[in-house]
């Protein structure tokens, strides 16, 4: 009799325990997940191996270049500047930068891009741009830690590539100059001696950071109210352009990076999108706790943010392009004039080659 009565209860439970373990494997399918798409892991593996490489290829004078007063027989090798090109649409200005270029010395840089596999971009069959695409490139979307994981990939291959790339700078296709490379060159190697006695590098990295914006809050809990703890109290978060210029030894201390890496790369909560910026805030907070007196604080890329929509500073149009524009994008209040600048729809190229060399490239 009790068994009779036994049968039916047991039988209850197996079905509610076998529909919660079916459930346990189904919901992800049909319940949406509370964050933003984080990276793939195959996407940070390749990573991590780039990385290794990098650090492994200068392991013993932590990326300083060789002494010019080197006794070897040999001249030592120029001191390079790495233009690093974020993009996920065709270099519009690829004319302007080539203007730029014209007529200098290619000892004294190399070009490196990143572009989105996923959407069809035109690599050039000729000129600066030919065959500078990086191998490994991976997919970059807005709102995620993937902008972080090209720049440093951009930074892994230029250090592999050349160990005369002393300074390293990012841009996206929208970016243009504001001086001609000369004047460039001039500002990065002879005039930026670091006056604070950094113990990593006897100039400084160009890079913006921030500590009292008012939106700082809300972007440190994008990720959870606690997620960034302990490794980064929110009075050591920062924020800043992630449109930089950095020396190699900081490009190494980038590539390097672990142990802040595994709390940027976790990806925003959904509700938390409009406050997701990470690219924004990685590069800033790692170089302001590692290496603060050796940065500038502020960044050579200028841009406007009046009127800026959805997170987006302001574009320039044809019609806005004039010398004036170009002297007034230059000023700056800190130190330097401004050596590069953006927002520029591509429509612009040509307004701005008309004045490229009698304003551009004219210092």
């Amino acid at each position: 009799m009790s068994s009779t009565i036994c049968s039916p209860i047991v039988l209850s439970i197996l079905l509610l325990l076998s529909s919660l373990i079916v459930l346990y494997f189904l919901a992800p399918r049909f319940i949406p997940p509370k964050t933003l798409p984080s990276i793939p892991l195959p996407d940070e593996l390749d990573d991590l191996a780039l990385f290794r490489r990098a650090i492994l290829a200068d392991p013993n004078n932590q990326g300083q270049l060789p002494s010019l007063t080197s006794s070897s027989s040999h001249s030592p090798p120029l001191k390079k500047i790495a233009f690093l090109f974020l993009t996920n649409s065709n270099l519009s200005f690829a004319p302007l930068w080539e203007r730029f270029f014209h007529g200098t010395n290619s000892d004294l840089y190399n070009i490196y891009v990143h572009a989105d596999p996923t959407v069809q971009i035109h690599h050039p069959s000729s000129g600066i741009f030919f065959r500078r695409f990086i191998q490994g490139s991976k997919a970059t979307q807005r709102a995620s830690p993937t902008l972080i994981s090209a720049a440093r990939r951009l930074m892994a291959a230029a250090l592999l590539d050349d160990p005369s790339n002393a300074f390293f700078a990012i841009f996206s296709q929208h970016c243009i100059p504001l001086h001609s490379f000369r004047f460039v060159y001039k500002t990065l190697f002879f005039f930026n001696r670091n006056r604070h006695h950094s113990p990593h590098n006897t100039s400084r990295s160009f890079i913006e950071i921030i500590a009292d914006d008012p939106l700082l809050r809300d972007r440190y809990v994008a990720r959870g109210d606690n997620v960034m703890m302990p490794e980064i109290p929110f009075d050591r978060f920062r924020v800043g352009s992630q449109f930089f210029v950095l020396t190699r030894p900081h490009t190494i201390m980038v590539v390097r990076d672990r142990i802040l890496w595994r709390k940027f790369r976790m990806p925003c909560l959904k509700a938390k999108a409009d406050s997701c910026y990470p690219e924004e805030h990685y590069f800033p907070t790692l170089l302001s706790m590692q290496d603060p007196k050796g940065c500038s604080q502020y960044t050579l890329t200028r841009v406007n943010w009046t009127g800026s929509v959805n997170g987006h500073p302001h574009t320039y149009h044809p019609g806005e392009i004039s010398p004036k524009l170009v002297k007034n994008l230059r000023k700056s209040n800190s130190t330097y004039s401004y050596l590069f600048a953006r927002k520029f729809s591509p429509d612009c190229l040509r307004p701005l080659l008309r004045i490229a060399d009698s304003i551009i490239f004219r210092d």
